[in-house]
């Protein structure tokens, strides 16, 4: 979408808005800190292995910037990849982290100014607002006069660091840097996270992505360019100056603070170049420190404009003046957060909050890039590939954790508020006026929707035994006797299997009872009959080797209660035992059962806290469970089957086919969404209902209702079926106070349901699976 803004970034340009953003604090006041929190020469070091970690995700914004050369970098990516909450959280956190970094830029200059010019010290904040609002005017008139400026900086700062190096590495100290490169050092991992933001602006080109000029070979070129000089640079000018400076004795003195803060690298230069050498070297640092500051605000300003692009943002943070061809709004309001934080803010601790969160951001955008990766993005065709994926992504991600760790406590907690206000913010506002999702979590959901369906392929195709238990009590009345021995037969049409239909009978308790329970064989029970005796229509054929035609009748039998038919064999039981839950849980396991009908108990799930015996076999029972709720199965037309979280269990399709097969039923595979899911989330339930057809025996058809009333919307269309299939869900306490939705769309319909649960799925039914698929698919 064109936007008004002009590509007028070259290399050069570009390569100085990452390198003045990164060469600021970073090199001027971290070396002392740092050489503290190591407590050796080992800063050296530090600096080295955080540029190395910091790669990663430069290549992983490369490779995305040249295939989506829009301003807001970083957010861009991780929204386009991640979706709209996560984006809206690296948007907001890189807006206000930048700012603080510039705002901590403009008073960082403070102890170089102090050092030349002592009187001064009480106009800093005056000056520094100055400054501000001095840059904030730069960024609004032209983006290349801001680039072209920010390149005058840095070319002015590498010469006198240059200088510096050449100039002081004669006089360096070998005992002061033995050990500069050794990682092994105590504080070695604590000193690497503190130094962690000095290459934060690394990626930054990317949030001008929009005006840089040939963005297919520039940002990659400049980007990579830029940390590898950076990183190089960091290293020799700290080598140099903690060879020159003797730090114990200048904090002993009163020239550095006592935790390392300081002019450090104006004392260094005090040491070998003399006054004109400290002169440069105080201008280099102001000048870099406002290099810092102008990079800053003009990638900052860029973050709530590609915000408002995509409808996260209000759209006036959107409009490009006709006069500068900038976003004016976003800039002033970059400028004026920046100027209220220098006046009132004490600035560098919110600074340590913002490194924290900015390696987060380094991990969203390399899982951003694996979310590109692995989904299906239409038009994702980037001119530079980042190498060894996606292993130089995972190492991103966990050596970020790991430098995360290290960062402190209040920066960590300072993190988790940003991102929570992101959050408040995004479900308050945002969320209402976006209707997309990420790469990442439309991927995951093809993926398993693929899964799925390769597991209902399997199951269709297995063509072992099924051994049926179908489990009742003296509470079974016996026209749910019968719906449950028809749910079990029709399996039979499918494969071959054994029904076990065992009456389980309690028996008041005995001392010197025995330690196992009754088992008794059975004729077919008269529960069984209709009223002219014979047997039901479904019921399967007694002769061996002919399969039931839904019509065939035939007396009792005589041969102890034994039945057959090509698919189908049938045997009746009796057990008496003290507690009959138990006895269904040990016989299915002793018996080897692979599917286990009861009757399902509505006060089993509404009338205890914990749940009654129906929950305690579905927590203990070794197999898959159905529960049967009888409402009169005469035969169906139409069979609903709803999938409760994610994909459907491949259990519910295997039934629900196999009645449809015997009754001749139509199946309806039905999903519900939130009225304002997203087109791709629709697609891709719509591709995954139609596999699941193609593998149905039976005439079916797909229906994914938009509601937001997931239990009303699916009763109206249940409401024509003739039997709900469906699952079961939120066991617990959760359960018991807010609702099962399976339970209520049960009770919500008029036809006979069956609530599956699957033996593996019982296992992973935990809070985050369940919030994963309901993030994922409803």
């Amino acid at each position: 979408m064109p936007s008004g803004l002009k590509r007028e970034l070259g290399l050069f340009s570009t390569s100085a808005i990452a390198i003045g953003a990164m060469v600021g604090s970073g090199i001027f006041i971290l070396p002392g800190v740092a050489y503290m929190q190591v407590e050796g020469p080992a800063v050296v070091a530090a600096f080295l292995i955080a540029g190395l970690l910091v790669l990663p995700a430069a290549l992983s914004a490369s490779e995305m910037a040249t295939a989506m050369p829009e301003d807001g970098g970083s957010y861009v990516y991780v929204e386009r990849g991640m979706g709209p909450l996560l984006g809206t959280i690296a948007g907001i956190g890189n807006w206000f982290m930048l700012s603080f970094k510039g705002a901590l830029a403009l008073v960082g200059g403070v102890p170089y100014l102090i050092f030349v010019a002592p009187g001064v010290a009480e106009y800093i904040i005056p000056i520094a607002i100055g400054l501000a609002l001095l840059f904030t005017i730069i960024n609004i008139v032209s983006t290349k006069s801001a680039g072209g400026f920010q390149f005058a900086i840095v070319g002015i700062m590498i010469l006198v660091m240059g200088w510096f190096v050449v100039s002081g590495a004669p006089d360096i100290v070998p005992e002061r840097t033995a050990g500069a490169f050794s990682v092994g050092s105590g504080g070695f991992l604590a000193a690497t996270a503190l130094v962690f933001i000095s290459y934060a602006g690394v990626i930054k080109i990317a949030a001008v992505a929009e005006e840089v000029k040939d963005p297919g070979k520039t940002i990659p070129r400049a980007m990579i360019g830029s940390l590898v000089f950076t990183t190089l640079l960091y290293v020799l000018i700290v080598y140099v100056a903690i060879g020159l400076v003797d730090i114990p004795a200048a904090i002993e003195a009163g020239e550095l603070n006592v935790d390392g803060e300081g002019p450090i690298m104006a004392l260094a230069a005090d040491a070998t170049l003399g006054p004109v050498g400290v002169a440069a070297v105080v201008l280099a640092a102001l000048l870099a420190l406002a290099s810092t500051a102008n990079a800053g605000l003009l990638s900052a300003s860029r973050f709530p404009f590609a915000m408002a692009r995509d409808n996260l943002a209000p759209s006036q943070f959107e409009t490009v003046s006709d006069r500068f061809n900038t976003p004016v709004l976003s800039v002033a309001v970059s400028g004026g957060i920046i100027i209220l934080l220098v006046a009132f803010f004490p600035i560098d601790q919110v600074a340590k909050f913002g490194s924290a969160f900015q390696i987060i951001v380094f991990m969203l955008v390399n899982l951003a890039l694996i979310g590109f990766r692995e989904g299906t993005v239409e038009g994702y065709d980037p001119e530079f590939v980042a190498p060894l994926y996606p292993w130089v992504q995972l190492f991103g991600m966990a050596s970020g954790l790991v430098v995360l760790t290290q960062v402190g406590t209040v920066p960590l907690l300072g993190a988790v508020g940003v991102t929570s206000v992101a959050v408040i913010y995004y479900v308050l506002y945002a969320s209402k006026r976006v209707d997309r999702e990420g790469a990442a979590r439309g991927a995951i959901r093809q993926n398993i929707g693929e899964a799925a369906t390769d597991r209902t392929r399997s199951l269709f195709e297995d063509d072992g035994e099924y051994d049926v238990l179908v489990a009742l009590t003296d509470q079974t009345s016996d026209q749910t006797k019968r719906g449950m021995l028809r749910v079990a037969t029709d399996t039979g049409r499918l494969r071959t299997t054994d029904v076990s239909v065992v009456e389980f009978l309690d028996i008041p308790h005995q001392i010197f009872a025995e330690q196992h329970a009754t088992v008794i064989e059975k004729d077919e029970p008269e529960w069984l009959q209709t009223a002219d005796g014979s047997l039901p229509k479904w019921y399967p054929d007694r002769q061996v080797n002919q399969e039931t035609d839904g019509g065939q009748t035939a007396p009792l039998s005589e041969r102890n209660g034994e039945r057959q038919s090509a698919n189908t064999k049938i045997r009746y039981r009796e057990i008496d035992s003290e507690d009959h839950k138990d006895a269904i849980v040990d016989f299915a396991t002793y018996e080897g059962i692979d599917l286990l009908l009861i009757e399902r108990r509505t006060a089993d799930f509404y009338d205890q806290l914990f749940g009654g015996e129906t929950q305690w076999i579905l927590d203990n029972a070794p197999c898959d469970v159905v529960l049967v709720e009888d409402r009169g199965f005469t035969g169906a037309d139409e069979i609903a089957v709803v999938a409760n979280r994610g994909a459907f269990d491949p259990l519910k399709i295997l039934l629900a086919d196999a009645i449809a097969e015997e009754t001749g039923a139509e199946l309806n595979l039905l999903h519900a969404l939130p009225a304002d899911a997203p087109e791709s989330q629709r697609e891709t339930i719509k591709a995954y209902h139609n596999e699941l057809i193609s593998l149905c025996t039976v005439p079916a058809r797909s229906t994914v209702i938009e509601t937001d009333d997931r239990i009303k919307g699916l009763t109206r269309f249940v409401g024509e079926a003739d039997l709900l299939v469906t699952g079961v869900d939120r066991s617990g306490i959760s359960g018991q106070l807010f609702g099962r939705p399976a339970n209520r769309l049960v009770d919500s319909v008029s036809c006979t349901s069956l609530m599956v649960q699957t033996h593996d799925g019982a296992k992973r039914r935990g809070i985050l699976r369940r919030l994963l698929m309901d993030y994922l698919f409803s």
